[in-house]
């Protein structure tokens, strides 16, 4: 895949309504990247590891709504796809969690299998604790 079908696979994922369309994205060694020292922040080498240690720790502090990501502007070379984008959340503890990120993702095969994920640390810890 080139460089704009990657694009628009990464557009869909998150013009999606369904909640899993971007877990069901990743390939299963998938390696994604939590910049910063946060209680979230860390690498993770594969799906299985992303869910336990990342995506459900993460959403059982946030309120039922979960997390609604917002792209922004979409920037693609290659394999690799750059998305900017705003999230909307409440945490349980009923705190607005209203971060701004930028994704890098690397795709092969139609799959993502590597994302950098660049957000507000401060702002992670204010909301979620150390």
């Amino acid at each position: 895949m080139g460089a704009s079908e990657n694009k628009e696979l990464v557009r869909t994922i998150f013009a999606s309504s369904n909640p899993s369309a971007f877990l069901d994205a990743m390939a299963d060694d998938v390696k994604f990247t939590l910049i910063g020292t946060t209680k979230y922040s860390g690498s993770f080498n594969s799906k299985q590891e992303l869910v336990a240690k990342l995506f459900e720790p993460l959403f059982a502090a946030l309120d039922e709504n979960g997390i609604r990501l917002t792209p922004d502007n979409l920037i693609a070379d290659g394999e690799f796809v750059v998305m900017q984008s705003r999230g909307k959340a409440t945490g349980k503890n009923r705190l607005p969690y209203n971060n701004t990120y930028c994704h890098v993702f690397r795709l092969a095969n139609g799959k993502i299998c590597e994302i950098t994920e660049y957000l507000d640390t401060e702002l992670v810890t204010k909301v979620f604790g150390r």
